[in-house]
């Protein structure tokens, strides 16, 4: 779409009656461009395994065959292998799934937010979050980290006293600077949120890829009715292209998302893919480790390079030190390498992906730096 083309378009969609809080707002969205290395968007670069595949073709299959009704409304088999999943003695009642973690988080904010309320977070995080808020008309408050993006228990826990959130979202590991939070964290944050009777969700989107040692929020789940957390299928189970988000939290939770969510949302094939996929738990994980060594590896050599890694709990990598970060993002994309802007200044995010993307990401940056 050429420029005037897109000034028409703004144009006219200004002149509809649009809700207030959605004017001047863009839709969110990566960059999609046909180039040889694609490490923009956090997907996993391993193709889905063969014996993967079979499956979920046979699991589709069938279920084709009765795409005349309507799913299973309440999914219970995904939320039973699910729950055997995450283990910490859950259960297919602490279990929900929607299409992606974004409807997850979009229902979760349907049903404890709204008008007159208000969601916390602490940039620079995922930036669906003040999206998400827009869409169910929830009030955005940005709240603050440390000059390194680094997020204490104190700090959180004194922002969540003075804003005082219906909703307060941490992302761990955090998007886009990959590192993770202690649970020391989590357990202030909702102690401070219970003064004002406020949920509290955990983003655990990367969790599979966490670092040794990495505690999950799970743990902290019982004799705690607010807490949530969410984990997806797109990232370490490879498959961004199923739409598989899900939360684990107190029984009374998926009972006040069964309110909002529409009519059979998770289709029947999303429910066989997810299904199929969840009973080779142990194939689909098997490429875990390679990408942790990959990106661990990225690090190594950034810092080789002269330039700041964060320490990554994720699938991916953010790092500092660069004079024009959007000149080296361009410089990449020259070579055929594309790597995420965040708008942040001298900074990008690669995702860690197979040993060959890595190396093709690697020799096009020291080019591009002239090392």
């Amino acid at each position: 779409m050429s420029e005037q083309d897109r000034t028409s378009t703004q144009h006219a969609l200004e002149a509809l009656p649009l809700r207030e809080n959605l004017r001047g707002l863009t839709p969110y969205g990566a960059p999609q461009l046909d180039v040889p290395v694609m490490l923009n968007t956090n997907e996993n670069t391993h193709p889905v395994p063969e014996e993967v595949v079979a499956a979920v073709t046979a699991s589709v299959a069938e279920a084709a065959a009765t795409l005349n009704r309507y799913p299973d409304r309440e999914f219970t088999v995904l939320r039973q292998r699910l729950a055997k999943y995450l283990g910490h003695g859950l259960s297919e009642t602490n279990l929900w799934a929607a299409n992606g973690s974004n409807e997850v988080l979009q229902q979760i904010l349907q049903a404890f937010g709204g008008p007159g309320r208000t969601v916390l977070s602490f940039p620079p995080t995922y930036s669906m979050y003040p999206l998400l808020a827009s869409g169910t008309d929830t009030e955005y408050l940005a709240g603050q980290r440390a000059e390194d993006f680094s997020l204490t228990a104190e700090s959180a826990a004194a922002q969540v006293r003075e804003h005082r959130p219906n909703l307060t979202i941490l992302c761990s590991p955090n998007n886009p600077t990959g590192t993770a939070l202690g649970l020391d964290v989590v357990e202030a944050v909702y102690e401070a949120a219970s003064e004002s009777h406020g949920m509290v969700i955990v983003d655990e989107a990367y969790a599979e890829f966490a670092l040794a040692g990495t505690e999950s929020a799970l743990s902290l789940l019982p004799g705690r009715p607010r807490l949530i957390v969410t984990r997806t299928m797109s990232k370490a189970f490879a498959l961004a292209g199923a739409r598989l988000g899900y939360l684990a939290a107190a029984p009374e939770v998926t009972d006040a998302l069964r309110l909002v969510r529409l009519p059979y949302h998770l289709s029947a094939v999303s429910q066989a893919t997810a299904n199929a996929a969840l009973q080779h738990v142990e194939v689909l994980l098997q490429n875990v480790e390679d990408i942790k060594a990959q990106r661990d590896r990225i690090v190594d050599e950034l810092r080789a390079l002269g330039l700041s890694p964060a320490v990554s709990d994720s699938n991916f990598v953010f790092f500092g030190g660069l004079e024009d970060a959007h000149a080296t993002w361009q410089g990449l994309l020259d070579h055929g390498v594309l790597v995420r802007d965040v708008g942040i200044p001298g900074h990008l995010r690669v995702t860690a992906g197979t040993e060959a993307e890595t190396t093709a990401f690697l020799t096009a940056l020291r080019q591009v730096l002239g090392r």
